[in-house]
């Protein structure tokens, strides 16, 4: 059954939904996060996930993995399919690398196994939200807009169009990965860079999430042509090949 902690008075104000069906650990984490002053919902299941969503956005899901009926897996390949979905933290008991592997594959922002230790995930949460804000700042000093090899990056609105004008969706780690390449085009960044960059310095130094990420991005703006837009430079890192013009 969906619950509701209300947040305290210097709340950030950031909505987040609890989906699992342990009312047990739901709890632990809807009262923990409800103390560092979020407004938290709790969900047993896609069903009642789809009742929460119903009443409005959220701004975050941790969302676990193993659950009756549609799998966690399912519902973060869904829900990155939309535009301007929620940020995702994937909770599993399954804690092996191709499990967190095809978590970030799917779209999930980050991964957590389970048991975790409720402050670590209360930092990765905070990180995800924080990652999603810092793009809509009206002042950015980099420009609103970046344009590259006929594509154009809406900063502010957090909007990838092709050539064709067509908006491909992206889920906040790939969009924070992307503005970090297109801010320094044609420079070779190693993982930890990336890392740090895109992820935060506080981020659990994980080199695959990187290229699970790249990989997901090369895909993405894949448009049939030749040019190549995110080169491997080997045992080195990534550089971002084309040239970026940016515009307000």
């Amino acid at each position: 059954m969906e619950q509701s902690t209300q947040p305290a008075a210097d709340a950030p104000g950031a909505r987040i939904l609890i989906v699992d069906d342990d009312p047990g650990i739901r709890d632990v984490i809807a009262d923990f996060l409800g103390q560092h002053g979020y407004r938290v919902s709790q969900a047993a299941d896609a069903r009642e996930m789809a009742a929460v969503l119903d009443r409005g956005p959220v701004e975050l899901i941790v969302l676990d993995v193993m659950m009756p009926g549609e799998d966690g897996l399912s519902i973060c390949r869904r829900l990155s399919a939309q535009p301007g979905g929620p940020g995702i933290v994937m909770l599993s008991a399954m804690g092996e690398e191709t499990d967190r592997i095809v978590g970030l594959e799917l779209g999930a922002d980050d991964y957590l196994p389970k048991p975790c230790n409720p402050r670590e995930l209360l930092a990765r949460v905070r990180a995800v939200l924080r990652r999603r804000q810092e793009p809509r700042a009206a002042d950015d000093p980099m420009g609103a807009t970046c344009e590259f090899a006929g594509w154009r990056l809406d900063l502010v609105r957090r909007e990838l169009r092709s050539a064709q004008g067509v908006i491909v969706n992206l889920s906040s780690g790939e969009f924070s990965l992307l503005r970090a390449f297109v801010e320094r085009p044609q420079r070779v960044l190693t993982r930890d860079q990336l890392l740090d960059m895109a992820r935060g310095p506080d981020t659990e130094a994980y080199d695959r999430a990187i290229d699970v990420q790249i990989s997901r991005l090369r895909r993405k703006l894949d448009d049939g042509g030749d040019a190549e837009i995110i080169r491997t430079i080997r045992n080195e890192g990534y550089m971002f090949a084309p040239r970026v013009v940016r515009s307000s």
